[in-house]
């Protein structure tokens, strides 16, 4: 079976283990949340209620919510189209399955191609293997969001994951001081380069789902975003985990590290917030957290600086040339 295969097989499987989930999901995304059947025999006027009891309906969000939890997940759906086409092509040197690029039926944004992107010839099994695992969940984290979004969704934005000397990535690298100003990051060349560019998402992805989980109303959706910052957080912390290991033996890749860190944060405004996979001396720092043990959140303005690579407020650039689908699609103003 080859590894395009797999990907669709592992999105199968998560499609029918989460099937319940997204009906749910659905019903939220738009205000249709269902009261307790007590309370609807009562209204309609069937059985025989019991004195005692009372059964107080949930209320369904209002409208101005639904169209906010509508954004924040459609914000969401972009940065995991990002991902899970740089880990599609890494992997199978083919991007996600076209039925899961295009707006719902409700939606008018366009559908916007990918540049770059090509299989990675890995020499670690271990990193090939912990590619194809994250390449299946951020596939299905597209199928997820897409779902509960259902007419809402819009279609995947323009991408660039090209590794050229005019790609997001060496963009990214010069600024960053990992190559020169005239030289090349190609993240699909090697196993460090793959882990590098895997490292650049991954810390921003956790960040961007912990910022938005105060701006999700309903509950389930609550649930289902949760679900995903504790998977992205897994992924980050396991590419982190990965790449402190092999910097042990090859000390450039610690110190790349943190330069994407250090760009991220001038990126991202004045504060310092990033955090690279070396602390003190030479201590690991694999959980970049606060004094209480927490992971910070980026605003959506703080992300799309990251993505955009730009420090003011625009509404495309980067990893975005034409910027996100959605509502939010303009960076923050440092």
């Amino acid at each position: 079976m080859i590894d395009s295969d797999l990907l669709l097989h592992a999105l199968d499987a998560s499609e029918r283990r989460r099937s319940e989930r997204r009906a749910f999901l659905r019903s939220a995304s738009t205000a249709t949340l269902a009261v307790g059947g007590s309370a609807l025999l009562a209204a309609c006027g069937g059985g025989t209620p019991t004195p005692t009891s009372t059964v107080t309906p949930t209320p369904s969000p209002s409208s101005t919510a639904v169209l906010q939890d509508q954004d924040t997940l459609n914000f969401a759906l972009n940065l995991e189209y990002l991902e899970a086409q740089f880990y599609s092509y890494a992997v199978t040197g083919a991007g996600i399955p076209a039925v899961l690029l295009a707006n719902g039926n409700g939606n008018t944004t366009v559908q916007g191609s990918v540049t770059g992107g090509r299989q990675v010839t890995f020499t670690d099994p271990v990193v090939q293997q912990y590619a194809r695992e994250i390449a299946a969940d951020e596939i299905a984290h597209v199928a997820l969001l897409r779902s509960a979004l259902g007419a809402a969704a819009v279609a995947q934005p323009a991408l660039n994951i090209d590794g050229s000397a005019t790609g997001a990535f060496t963009a990214l690298a010069r600024a960053a001081g990992i190559v020169s100003s005239t030289g090349t990051f190609d993240p699909y060349l090697n196993d460090e380069n793959f882990l590098l560019g895997a490292y650049i998402f991954e810390d921003v992805g956790v960040t961007a789902y912990k910022g938005a989980a105060a701006q999700i109303n309903t509950a389930l959706l609550i649930d289902a975003a949760a679900g995903i910052l504790a998977t992205e957080a897994y992924h980050a912390g396991l590419i982190r985990t990965v790449l402190y290991s092999k910097g042990l033996t090859t000390p450039s890749l610690r110190t790349n590290a943190g330069l994407i860190s250090d760009a991220r944060d001038s990126l991202d405004g004045t504060t310092d917030l990033d955090q690279g996979i070396v602390g003190d001396a030479t201590m690991s720092n694999l959980v970049p957290t606060d004094s209480n043990g927490l992971i910070f959140g980026r605003t959506a303005g703080q992300v799309l600086n990251i993505v955009y690579l730009n420090r003011n407020a625009v509404v495309g650039g980067g990893f975005f040339p034409n910027g996100f689908n959605g509502n939010i699609r303009t960076s923050a103003a440092s």
